[in-house]
Order: structure tokens, then C-alpha cells, then sequence
């Protein structure tokens, strides 16, 4: 059996140095003043949410399992305890402290692989050469190559994906907190809260060939590090998001096109609601965030007035795209900053019925990357997005793009003035106190 791997000059100097250090206190204190929870207890576990942060303070507010009893406090440090942590009976709040690596898959991916599965036999059947590019591979027998990569992929699905339950806090213990491997499953649930957590994306051990996918075909994968699905109050506070030791870069190709193993970093979908992703770090990925999964009617009739999200002080770095792509939600992303490599392709999808309110943001483009390219048109929805500074020169994003896309213009205005924020900083700002604060390991 085989399964695949990853292959006066003194006086103007002193008055220059006196004007510089002045920058760096003032924004410093400005880092400071701008985390969230930074006058909530001392016990960073039992922090909420403060006011008017973001959507996920709406209503309700965002609490998590700040009130647990000690009974119902548990620190784990092997995927084994960080499930049944999860697992433990009750609806009463509990708080999940993560110590060290708790890695999903660290028996790697043979340990999911069905009897008889082999993939060196799953690219001789299915190669294009012997397969063709016409017939997809879903009418395949259980006994077949693509019918023994389903069940090994089935038993990846059931060990790999965690539910966490409502009224949950899972918080990482000091700097090295990781989650390894691992699909956190948000569900149908709500008041959660998820911080100072690295998560290495999982790794999808069988990806499935469609030779139909697109002119070439494709491989299809499975897993995002944290899904939001159909649930409410949701917080996501100083964590990073990487593909870790398994960048795409290090993926080989097969059948011409790379194989992918990775999803996506973070999804809302499915109705989801209030939603507040702060002080994260996203990077080194390429389909990073969707909120909003399908156009279709269907989809839309859950998603329609829901999938409200606030991203605000994120760092997303050399991402591909989908920094967020958006369907359907009213999403404000405000003091954030992005760092593009040369394979960038867009950060903000302009998806059906969206409503993006984009300010007070920060781009750095490597030379030769266009801030046309910043906003991507999926859909005719407008969006706003003011006060916006491209490589340290402000710039009006909407008219970047439809000057660089005249076949693909935008409408300005989303129809709505977000008002739970917190302290909102200047553009100019943002490089500095984002890239300082933001991330596992910086939460105080």
C-alpha cells in the first residue's frame, strides 16, 4: 500500500530621532489600547468579548465559558483530551486550555488509509491517458481506487474534524499552542470563543482527481482549519493561520495540475451570524477565507440577511486570494493590513449580494502588483471602501479596479454604516500596530 507525501546636522539628527521615538510610543500605546479585552481580567481564559467589537458583540454580546466552574476548566495537550474535553457532558460553559502541539494526525495519513488502497494504482486508472477527461469519478464501486480513497478519506473526516459545543472558550497556554492537522467544526452552535491558537492547516490525505474540473481537471480537497457554520456569537481573537510545513509550494503535480491538499483557512457559511475575527494572522495560504459557500437559490435562502462579520487588526500575508471572498453577509474589515507576495490575486471577492464595507485598511504590493487587483468582481454588488492606503499612498480602490477592469466594473456604497467598532486608527497606522500585535502568542 502507498498513500501519497509531500514531496546643524547634530541638532537635525536629534530633532529627527526625538520625532520618531515620539511615533513609536505613540503607536504603541495605540497597539495597547486597541487589543481587545485589554481591561478585562487578568485570567486572559475567562476574557469576553468587549462592547461594540465587531458583529459578534451584537445582541447578546460574545462570552464563551468565562463563567465555567473549575469542574469544567481543562487543559489538554493530545488530540485525544482535546476531544473529550469537547466531548464532556453538558451544556454548562467550559473552558479548553491548549498546551503545546495537539496534532490531529500524528500517526499520519497511513493511519487513515483503507485496506487495499493504493495511490500509486489511483493515478494509473484515472490518468488522463487511460481515464479521459469526460466522466467525473462519482459512479465508481466501493472496490475501486476512487471507491477505496473514499472510505480512507471517510475515516480522515471522522478523526480529524472537532465540534465544539456553545458556551465554549478554547485558548491557547502561553506562546507554542498549536493545533495540528486539525478542522475545528463551529456548528450549528453558540457563544464561542477561540484565541492565541496556531493552526497548521490539515493536511487531506486522498484528494479526489475530477478530470472535468475546468478545462484540465482538478484535484479537490477537503478540511479548513476553522469552519463557522450556521452558528452565532463567534470570536476569533490572536491566532495564526498557516499552512506550516506543507506549503503548495512543496506539493508536486500530478496529471499536469498541482496536488492540493488544502482548503481553506477560516469559512462562515451556512447562515452563520456575528462574527468577529481581531488581532489574527493569516498567511502562507491560498483560498484563505469564504463567507458565503453557493450562489445558488437554495444557499441563498439560508444565507440571505445573515453572515455578518467584523474583521479588524488582522496581518493576512502572502496569501493567493480570498482575504475575504464574500456571499450575502454585511461584512466590515477595518485596520487590517495585507502584505502581498508575487502570486497574489485579490483579497476582497465581491460575491452576490454582499455588502463590504473596506476602510481605514493597509496594502503592501510588491512591485509589478497593481491595487487594481485588491477588489475582485464576482457579482454587481456595491461595497464601500474609503480611506484605504496602497504602499503608503492613499487610494481609492474602487476606482483602482474598474480603471484596471473597465469590462468589470463596481458600484460604490454598501448601504450601511457599520457602528460596533473599536478605536478605529489611521491607515498610516496600521502596518505598524498590526504587525506587532497581531497573532498566537501576542495575547496579553
Amino acid at each position: 500500500m502507498s498513500t501519497p507525501r509531500w514531496h546643524g546636522h547634530a541638532m537635525k539628527s536629534t530633532a529627527a530621532l526625538v520625532g520618531c521615538t515620539a511615533l513609536v510610543l505613540s503607536l504603541t500605546a495605540a497597539t495597547a489600547e486597541a487589543r481587545p479585552g485589554h481591561h478585562h481580567p487578568r485570567d486572559t481564559a475567562r476574557q469576553t468579548l468587549p462592547a461594540n467589537d465587531g458583529w459578534a458583540s451584537h445582541g447578546t454580546g460574545t462570552t464563551g465559558g468565562a463563567a465555567a466552574d473549575a469542574e469544567r476548566v481543562y487543559t489538554v495537550s493530545t488530540w485525544a483530551e482535546f476531544k473529550a474535553a469537547l466531548a464532556a457532558e453538558g451544556t454548562a460553559p467550559r473552558i479548553i486550555k491548549v498546551k503545546g502541539t495537539v496534532d490531529a494526525v500524528s500517526e499520519g495519513c497511513e493511519a487513515f488509509a483503507a485496506p487495499g488502497y493504493d495511490f500509486d494504482a489511483y493515478l494509473e486508472k484515472y490518468s488522463p491517458e487511460n481515464w479521459g477527461m469526460e466522466t467525473d469519478l462519482s459512479a465508481e464501486p466501493d472496490d475501486s481506487p476512487e471507491g477505496l480513497r473514499r472510505a480512507s478519506a471517510a475515516q480522515q473526516d471522522r478523526s480529524i474534524k472537532a465540534n465544539v459545543p456553545s458556551h465554549t472558550t478554547i485558548i491557547g497556554v502561553g506562546r507554542g499552542a498549536a493545533l495540528k492537522g486539525a478542522s475545528l467544526q463551529i456548528k450549528d452552535v453558540d457563544n464561542v470563543i477561540v484565541r492565541n491558537l496556531t493552526f497548521e492547516s490539515p493536511v487531506d490525505c486522498f484528494p479526489q482527481w475530477d478530470p472535468t474540473d475546468g478545462d484540465r481537471g482538478n484535484w479537490n480537497s477537503e478540511y479548513d482549519s476553522a469552519v463557522v457554520y450556521g452558528s452565532t456569537h463567534v470570536w476569533l481573537d490572536h491566532n495564526t493561520f498557516t499552512d506550516g510545513e506543507h506549503p503548495d509550494s512543496a506539493a508536486p503535480t500530478y496529471f499536469g495540475m498541482l496536488y492540493q491538499q488544502h482548503d481553506g483557512q477560516l469559512d462562515i457559511v451556512k447562515g452563520a451570524d456575528y462574527v468577529t475575527a481581531s488581532w489574527n494572522v493569516f498567511t502562507e495560504h491560498d483560498k484563505t477565507i469564504l463567507i458565503g459557500n453557493s450562489d445558488s437559490e437554495s444557499t441563498a435562502a439560508v444565507d440571505r440577511g445573515h453572515l455578518k462579520a467584523t474583521f479588524h487588526h488582522n496581518l493576512f500575508k502572502n496569501l493567493v486570494e480570498r482575504a475575504p471572498r464574500v456571499r450575502f453577509g454585511q461584512v466590515d474589515v477595518y485596520n487590517n493590513h495585507f502584505v502581498a507576495s508575487d502570486d497574489y490575486a485579490y483579497s476582497f471577492g465581491v460575491g452576490k449580494e454582499s455588502a463590504i464595507v473596506a476602510e481605514h485598511n493597509a496594502f503592501t504590493l510588491p512591485a509589478g502588483v497593481s491595487p487594481a487587483q485588491v477588489l475582485k468582481r464576482w457579482n454587481d454588488s456595491p461595497l464601500s471602501a474609503a480611506h484605504n492606503r496602497v504602499n503608503g499612498r492613499t487610494v481609492d480602490l474602487i476606482a483602482a479596479h474598474n480603471a484596471g477592469n473597465p469590462d468589470a466594473v463596481l458600484r460604490s456604497g454598501a448601504g450601511w454604516t457599520p457602528t460596533l467598532r473599536t478605536k478605529v486608527l489611521p491607515s498610516r497606522a496600521v502596518p505598524f500596530v498590526v504587525d506587532h500585535g497581531a497573532g498566537a502568542g501576542r495575547l496579553r
